[in-house]
């Protein structure tokens, strides 16, 4: 696999992985208690994007 197309996989991977601290961060600010929708929604959205850093993970895995 080139070299460029991991590079590339690699930031978006870190792109990704930052995107799911802050959306765990914004989740965990006291004033979004009393929304529990919210905070629920907030929470898939960093599961979803935990589960998309494993696949672009194992998608360099398996390119190399």
């Amino acid at each position: 696999m080139p070299s460029s197309v991991d590079a590339r996989l690699a930031v978006i991977a870190d792109h990704v992985d930052r995107y799911r601290d802050e959306i765990a961060e914004i989740a965990g600010e006291p004033g979004l208690a009393s929304s529990e929708d919210l905070v629920r929604a907030l929470y898939e959205a960093e599961r979803a994007l935990r589960s998309a850093t494993r696949a672009l993970v194992l998608a360099r895995t398996i390119a190399r």
